[in-house]
C-alpha cells in the first residue's frame, strides 16, 4: 500500500499524465478523434496542428509529454500553499495566486519560454487577473461574471491533498477559494474533485467510495449529470460488454440535458449577438468533465491508463478529463502506478522535477493536516 508521500506524488504526476494525454487532442470531437489517432493511448501523441504555421496555432506546441494551464496552475496552487502554509480562501486567490500567475515567471512549455502563466491562460482564466488586480474586487465576488466552465476544477487537486481524509473540508475549502475565479456550477465542480481527491488520499479508498463522496456533495446540476452519467456507466456494466463507441455516445447523450453545447465548442464570429445558454450560470448546469472522469473510473474500476485512454479519447475538452482522472485515480494508487517513463518525460518535456515539487508539497500538507488534527484534539476538551 501506498504512504502519503506517494499518494501526493500520483496526484501531481496524474494531472500532468492526464494534461499531457489530453492536449493534444483538445477540442476535437469523438469522431475527429477515431478517425485521426484511433484511440489516444500515450503522452507521445503528435498534436493534430503541429504541422500549422505557427501563426495558426498561436506560437504554441503541444504533445509528445507537453503539459498546459491545467498542470501549470495545479503546480501554482501548490507554490502558494508552501507560502502560507494554512488553508486557503478566496483571499489568496486575490493575492499570492494571482502573484503566482501573472508576476512570477515560470517555464511555459506550449510556448518554449520562461514567462508567466497568465500569458498562455484562456480567458476565464485570465479573469481572475482581470478581477484581482484591475477591478480591485472583492475577493470572494471575484468569479461573479466569468464564464462558467471547468477552469477552477482543472487546478483544484491541492486542495484535496490539505484535506486528505476529510472530503467535506475539502469541498469547502476548495468553494472559499475558487469563488475568487468561479461560480454556480463551474464552482460546484470544483468542490467536488477537490472532495474526490480527499476520499481517494484515504489508504485503502475503493472507487465506490469516491463516487459516494462525490455524490454526497454535489447539488443542483452537478449531482444530477454525475448521477446521470453513472447511471449510464452501470448500464453498460451490466451488458457485460461494451465499446468505446458506445460508450461515450451514452454518456454525451447524459449530460445533454445539463450541458447543452455538445460538440459545439469553438467561439465563432457567427455566434456573436446570439443569444445562448452556454457557459452561463445555472443551477440546473454542469461541468461535463468531471462526470465523463468519474463515469470512466467507474467503467474501468478504477484502472488508471484505460480509464484515463478512454478519457481523453471522447474528445472536447479532454486534457481536462485526463487531468481529473489524474489527480482522482493518482491519490488511489500513488505515484507507482504511473509508468516511469511517462514520468521522466513529463520532466523532460516541461523543465520539471515534479517528484521534488511533490515531496515539497507533501510536507506543506503534512504540516497543515497535523495543525488540524491538534484543532480537533483541543475541542475535545470543550465536551469535558
Amino acid at each position: 500500500m501506498s504512504d502519503f508521500r506517494d499518494r501526493v506524488r500520483g496526484v501531481v504526476a496524474g494531472v500532468a499524465l492526464g494534461d499531457a494525454m489530453g492536449a493534444p487532442v483538445e477540442k476535437l470531437t469523438f469522431a475527429q478523434i477515431r478517425r485521426q489517432y484511433g484511440k489516444v493511448e500515450s503522452i507521445m501523441t503528435r498534436w493534430y496542428k503541429a504541422d500549422w504555421d505557427a501563426e495558426a496555432r498561436l506560437g504554441r506546441m503541444r504533445g509528445e509529454g507537453i503539459v498546459t494551464d491545467d498542470t501549470l496552475m495545479t503546480l501554482a496552487l501548490m507554490r502558494v500553499y508552501g507560502t502560507e502554509r494554512r488553508h486557503l480562501d478566496a483571499y489568496d486567490m486575490g493575492n499570492e495566486f494571482v502573484k503566482e500567475i501573472a508576476f512570477r515567471n515560470v517555464y511555459v512549455p506550449e510556448l518554449g519560454r520562461e514567462t508567466t502563466i497568465l500569458e498562455r491562460l484562456f480567458y476565464p482564466e485570465k479573469y481572475i487577473f482581470i478581477r484581482h488586480v484591475l477591478a480591485n474586487c472583492e475577493p470572494r465576488e471575484g468569479g461573479i461574471g466569468n464564464m462558467v466552465n471547468c477552469g477552477a476544477a482543472m487546478y483544484i487537486a491541492p486542495v484535496g491533498v490539505v484535506n486528505a481524509g476529510d472530503p467535506k473540508a475539502a469541498y469547502d475549502e476548495a468553494i472559499l477559494f475558487a469563488m475568487g475565479h468561479q461560480s454556480s456550477y463551474g464552482l460546484e465542480a470544483a468542490g467536488v474533485l477537490a472532495a474526490c481527491v480527499a476520499k481517494a488520499m484515504e489508504p485503502g479508498c475503493t472507487v465506490r467510495e469516491v463516487l459516494d463522496a462525490a455524490l454526497a456533495l454535489a447539488k443542483d446540476g452537478t449531482r444530477m449529470a454525475i448521477e446521470a452519467c453513472l447511471d449510464a456507466a452501470d448500464r453498460l456494466k451490466k451488458q457485460g460488454s461494451w465499446s468505446h463507441e458506445e460508450a461515450v455516445g451514452r454518456l454525451h447523450e447524459a449530460l445533454l440535458p445539463y450541458s447543452p453545447m455538445g460538440d459545439d465548442v469553438h467561439r465563432h464570429i457567427d455566434k456573436v449577438g446570439k443569444p445562448s445558454n452556454h457557459y452561463a450560470p445555472s443551477r440546473l448546469g454542469s461541468i461535463e468533465e468531471l462526470p465523463m472522469a468519474l463515469a470512466f473510473i467507474h467503467l474501468h474500476d478504477g484502472a488508471l491508463y484505460p480509464a484515463m485512454s478512454d478519457g481523453v479519447s471522447s474528445g472536447r475538452d479532454t486534457d481536462s478529463i485526463g487531468v481529473m482522472i489524474g489527480a482522482i485515480l493518482g491519490a488511489m494508487h500513488g505515484v507507482r502506478a504511473i509508468r516511469r517513463e511517462d514520468l521522466e518525460q513529463l520532466d523532460r518535456a516541461n523543465r520539471f522535477d515534479l517528484m521534488a515539487a511533490s515531496d515539497a508539497f507533501a510536507e506543506v500538507a503534512r504540516e497543515i493536516i497535523r495543525r488540524d488534527l491538534d484543532k480537533l484534539k483541543r475541542r475535545e476538551a470543550v465536551l469535558d
